[in-house]
């Protein structure tokens, strides 16, 4: 079992938590702060993210207690690399599989080297991008998906994002692997809907996996489930009961 023991929260400690399929970013930190709140005594103590991953997402999230919650800026801004699965043929509103496919569009003229050419093109270095209306940019003050799941009309500006490598590791009819390493605010879902347009035909994504944030790697983190379990292991050797949530 992963031995947390060593570590002061309070101080400040960094966790490399593979975020699961399911879970929000802001559930993974609710969920630990549970128990930290337990464990410490301090009802306020502060655990924030590195940056946001989409329920749909897994991988590498970090995550900050105490103190070191003040390097989150810092961490927020570094770059970050991602695998993932993009299908064509098929788009949907929030760019991804959380929402219904709304259009269709023919693959068989797709091919590897296409997608690799079109991407050389257009899609690497410094780009415009178009941000999901599914996201969670504020708009006059709300979050854009609580728009959008509304109903309401809402217009993103584009931003200007770099991606240094987006290389196609695989395709067979009508999926595409993939590798990206990309700038802070890029959103991939993007990429995959962008690309899908650019070669006559439409995309989504349908998995992704954070895998690099600056130095810090997936081969490094521990799963949500190992961080509860070793927590609620200190927590009953400190008296408590396990936390049922």
């Amino acid at each position: 079992m992963l031995d947390l023991s060593s570590l002061n929260f309070q101080t400040g400690a960094l966790l490399l938590v593979d975020k699961p399929q399911g879970y929000t970013s802001f559930d993974v930190v609710n969920k630990l702060r549970y128990r930290l709140r337990k464990l410490t005594g301090v009802k306020k103590i502060k655990v924030g993210h590195s940056g946001t991953l989409d329920p749909m997402a897994t991988g590498l999230l970090l995550i900050a207690t105490g103190k070191f919650t003040k390097q989150l800026t810092e961490l927020t801004g570094l770059p970050k690399q991602y695998t993932g699965t993009i299908r064509f043929g098929e788009s949907t509103p929030s760019y991804d599989a959380e929402t219904e496919v709304d259009q269709h569009a023919p693959t068989g003229h797709i091919t590897s080297a296409m997608l690799q050419s079109v991407i050389a093109k257009q899609f690497l270095g410094a780009i415009e991008q178009q941000p999901p209306v599914y996201s969670a940019i504020k708009v006059d003050g709300q979050r854009a998906y609580k728009s959008a799941r509304a109903g309401k009309a809402v217009e993103l500006p584009s931003r200007e994002v770099l991606v240094s490598r987006f290389d196609i590791t695989g395709y067979v009819e009508p999926e595409a692997e993939f590798v990206v390493d990309c700038s802070k605010g890029t959103y991939i879902r993007s990429l995959a809907h962008d690309l899908g347009v650019a070669v006559d035909s439409r995309a989504h994504l349908v998995a992704l996996r954070r895998t690099l944030i600056g130095k810090y790697s997936i081969d490094d983190a521990n799963t949500l489930d190992e961080f509860t379990q070793s927590l609620d292991q200190l927590l009953e050797q400190a008296g408590h009961e396990r936390p049922s949530y």
